[in-house]
């Protein structure tokens, strides 16, 4: 990652700040995104500006424009600056067949939708560091002109891609090491949202091929790095292998079967797991390889070494000892390599090469200060006081 001349960053035009103009240039498609990240209906907008539901809707297709009195009341609701609707500023529109979900049907349209909009964002502030800082080139199969054609240069069958792009990325056949640090060396943007986010909580994993790929990880169901490094290469699997998002089963379990044999290929690990279940040697693997115990005992099953009512009964032995030192679960925030820095790293030499602030970055995407700090992990930074005694 190296900067790009200053010279080669556009000048920021000053946008007029008063409600007349901001109603005169108002980006309908910035109404639409702001509502959907508060996850707030048009009848929820129409009640708190006092118009009707039409109205809204009108306003996010173009028909009309808000009236100047009203811009503040918006920005209010939605939580945004009034500059927020201005027209103008690079954008990347997503929707549901851009994007994979590990529980498409399951997920509500309103968290889908929230999370597509928290994916646009991150494209926002992608591309906005990219004018200053040269990210690392995308490396994925199928990629080229800032587009992903999945399955163009790989094998469609799921664990012959993982194999191919073990070799492409020179990974040789053993552990995989910090999977989210080579994902990101290889062109792939990948964000965890804050735990105050409502992404966090509501939405599991999910990756878009957005210009540049971009993977969204999530720690709604466990804090585990075991089962967070296993949904990574879930995500990467769909980048690879998928075109369009149908979010059927048939995907899903080819990106569990790439993420299968991309963690611990059947060469490697074949010769490694208990030919009868053995859950102290699968905790052994589990540290050596990166994978759940879980996902062992699965891959037992899967390379036909255990049978069916074994794997129940180990499912449930397993149980039994959850908690337990060597087979709970393991933070997250104990891995800086299974942490995404990418985009931290991209601002902080952005800020030593280019002068780049959080304020000036967020006046450019015209979102508030603490929105950028929560994107790219950026705390701020307040004095420290001390009572005199």
């Amino acid at each position: 990652m190296r900067p790009i001349e200053q010279d080669l960053i556009p000048g920021l035009e000053e946008r007029g700040t008063t409600p007349r103009a901001i109603s005169d240039g108002f980006d309908p498609a910035r109404l639409t995104q702001a509502r959907r990240l508060a996850e707030m209906t048009k009848k929820d907008v129409a009640v708190a500006l006092g118009v009707t539901p039409a109205a809204v809707g009108q306003y996010e297709t173009g028909v009309s424009h808000p009236r100047p009195d009203l811009i503040p009341r918006l920005a209010e609701t939605l939580g945004v600056p009034a500059t927020f609707f201005l027209a103008g500023r690079p954008a990347n529109r997503l929707d549901a067949s851009m994007a994979h979900f590990r529980s498409l049907r399951s997920t509500p349209k309103s968290k889908r939708e929230r999370a597509l909009a928290f994916a646009e964002q991150v494209w926002e502030l992608t591309y906005a560091l990219e004018l200053r800082v040269q990210l690392p080139p995308v490396d994925l199969p199928g990629f080229a002109g800032g587009e992903v054609h999945p399955g163009a240069e790989l094998s469609t069958d799921p664990a012959e891609a993982a194999r191919e792009l073990r070799r492409r990325w020179g990974l040789g056949d053993g552990p995989v090491t910090h999977l989210v640090r080579r994902m990101e060396s290889h062109g792939v943007v990948v964000v965890m949202p804050p735990a105050s986010d409502p992404s966090a909580a509501t939405v599991d994993a999910f990756s878009t091929r957005a210009a540049r790929p971009l993977v969204i990880l999530t720690a709604n169901r466990a804090d585990d790095v075991y089962r967070h490094r296993f949904t990574a290469a879930h995500e990467l699997g769909h980048l690879v292998l998928h075109g369009d998002a149908t979010g059927d089963s048939r995907q899903e379990k080819e990106a569990d079967a790439f993420a299968a044999e991309f963690l611990t290929p059947r060469a490697s690990i074949l010769p490694l797991l208990p030919k009868r279940m053995d859950l102290a040697r699968l905790a052994e693997l589990r540290r050596v390889w990166g994978v759940s115990i879980h996902s062992l005992i699965y891959r037992c099953r899967e390379l036909g070494l255990i049978s069916d009512a074994t794997t129940s009964r180990a499912y449930q032995r397993l149980r039994a000892l959850e908690g337990q030192p060597g087979f709970g679960p393991e933070s997250v925030s104990n891995y800086p390599g299974e942490q995404p820095s990418l985009l931290r790293q991209a601002f902080d030499l952005a800020a030593e090469e280019a002068d780049l602030s959080v304020p000036a970055l967020a006046h450019e995407l015209a979102w508030a200060p603490q929105r950028v700090r929560e994107l790219i992990g950026v705390q701020e930074q307040r004095p420290v006081l001390r009572l005199v005694r």
